[in-house]
């Protein structure tokens, strides 16, 4: 018999589910979240459920909010069942499973009236985000924010009536602006390179458009301190729920699973306050930037290295590449020979222990995270992941070799069909692009080096062009496992 998650089933779950510590009655909002997934529920909502266990903080519980009509259906789940999410973290010898209530309220996504009154509630002294990688309106090629881009004009032309999550943050400042209310401080939790200064752009870059008043006043009074955030966290599918159910008894529309390791490294800029999040374990640094091109480059520049070659295997699950000797090789062989090379020292950290850790937290056969769900939204992923790494190489007129190969398995994998002829479904918002220039690099790989919102100067680097080009044909001609084999005995 399995028990549904619930404000009132809270005092009847099973002995081997921890319940939260704290009447939820006694909870107040103070940060207002956009992006409610699996990695907020299981990252950041983590760390204030754990303070709000240890008594300390609870005025900043959690409102959530989205922006498009997709995330209605998550909002949905979660109310169903009172905004409470089981978290399940596991591996090989932990398994511990806990619910928790740290979000109070879940905003109807699309709502913008509803969303910026509550962004001019005085309460609200944190917005902070989770929106993807792709959701910064960045230009892949200067790494700067678009201000052409259409959603933003849009808003720009009318900030009272917003669409985009920055429209709607920028509507809710000028609110607090005018009220005389003290602004709040914007904090992005995705794995950008200087994400605080990418949403500073953004902001302040719509605002400009908008109202070069409210532009000054944002960036005089706006804090957007910069983070580091980290924990190996998979899509829910009915076999997390399955195992939730058989295992702990407890029924949860959407429950998080995740590995037992999480990290957040945070710059300490929050004028309007915050909740005293070391102590519940996050570091808080002067620079986070050595830490997050450590993780950028060496955890999710990792994630691309296995991720193409273990799609193009038909390789499932990402523990299951890892048990693959050529894929493992090949991510060690990539990131002690290319990628770790260019991460300067981090404090209090040495690199090669930390690849080692990401080695066995990859190999994690109880999270059940995909090799797709890593193959994802590459066109976004690999201008802040992989290319910059490659063009910190040519710089130093060092070897591309295993780099280039890495770009061309995404290329071959964005022609979309596994060594074994299976169609592989769409995976990047722009499919059909990488699908058309994939086909046409099969005769020509410049081709697609040639997209230059992408890859830049590094797409034009004759050193790069020639070794993409060597790449791509092995790939073609001799197949995946040949062409990683030889590479890895010396060469292509």
């Amino acid at each position: 018999m399995t028990i549904k998650l619930s404000s009132e089933s809270l005092t009847h779950l099973p002995s081997s589910v921890a319940a939260p510590k704290y009447r939820r009655s006694d909870l107040t909002p103070g940060i207002l979240h956009f992006g409610v997934g699996n990695f907020h529920r299981a990252h950041q909502a983590v760390y204030l459920d754990d303070l709000f266990n240890a008594g300390i903080d609870r005025d900043w519980a959690l409102v959530g909010a989205g922006v498009f009509e997709g995330e209605r259906v998550g909002r949905d789940k979660l109310a169903s069942q009172d905004f409470l999410t089981t978290v399940v973290e596991q591996d090989d010898g932990h398994v511990q499973a806990r619910v928790t209530g740290a979000m109070v309220d879940f905003l109807v996504p699309g709502d913008s009236a509803a969303i910026i009154r509550r962004l001019a509630d005085p309460a609200i002294r944190i917005v902070s985000l989770t929106i993807t990688e792709g959701g910064y309106f960045i230009d892949p090629a200067s790494g700067k924010f678009n201000p052409e881009h259409p959603a933003i004009v849009a808003d720009a032309a009318d900030i009272d009536r917003p669409s985009t999550v920055f429209g709607m943050i920028l509507a809710g400042l000028k609110r607090r602006r005018q009220a005389g209310t003290p602004a709040f401080t914007i904090m992005s939790c995705d794995n950008i390179p200087h994400n605080g200064h990418v949403t500073s752009d953004a902001i302040i870059g719509l605002a400009r458009i908008a109202d070069d008043g409210l532009a000054d006043w944002v960036r005089e009074n706006v804090a957007f301190p910069n983070g580091m955030v980290d924990r190996i966290t998979p899509a829910t599918t009915d076999r997390e729920r399955a195992i939730l159910a058989d295992k702990f008894g407890v029924e949860d529309n959407w429950p998080v699973f995740c590995e037992p390791f999480r990290q957040w490294v945070l710059e300490d800029n929050f004028p309007a306050g915050r909740p005293a999040l070391e102590k519940a374990g996050v570091q808080f640094v002067d620079d986070v930037s050595p830490f997050e091109l450590m993780k950028i480059r060496i955890l999710n520049g990792g994630h691309a290295t296995i991720a193409y070659p273990a799609g193009l295997m038909d390789i499932h699950f990402v523990h299951e590449a890892m048990q693959e000797p050529l894929v493992r090789a090949f991510l060690a062989k990539l990131e002690r020979d290319d990628i770790i090379p260019t991460v300067p020292p981090v404090p209090g950290v040495v690199l090669d222990d930390y690849f080692e850790l990401i080695e066995k937290r990859l190999s994690n056969p109880k999270i059940g995270d995909t090799v797709r769900r890593l193959c994802l939204d590459g066109s976004n992923r690999q201008p802040k992941f992989i290319i910059p790494t490659i063009a910190d190489r040519l710089k130093e007129g060092a070897a591309v070799e295993g780099l280039a190969l890495e770009s061309a398995l995404w290329c071959r994998y964005c022609f979309g069909t596994t060594e074994s002829g299976a169609k592989i479904a769409p995976n990047d918002p722009n499919w059909d692009r990488l699908l058309t220039t994939a086909r046409a690099a099969l005769a020509d790989p410049a081709a697609w080096l040639a997209m230059e919102d992408i890859y830049g100067e590094v797409g034009r680097s004759p050193v790069f062009v020639e070794a993409f080009g060597v790449a791509l044909k092995a790939l073609w001609r001799d197949g995946t496992r040949e062409t990683l084999g030889r590479y890895l005995e010396g060469g292509l």
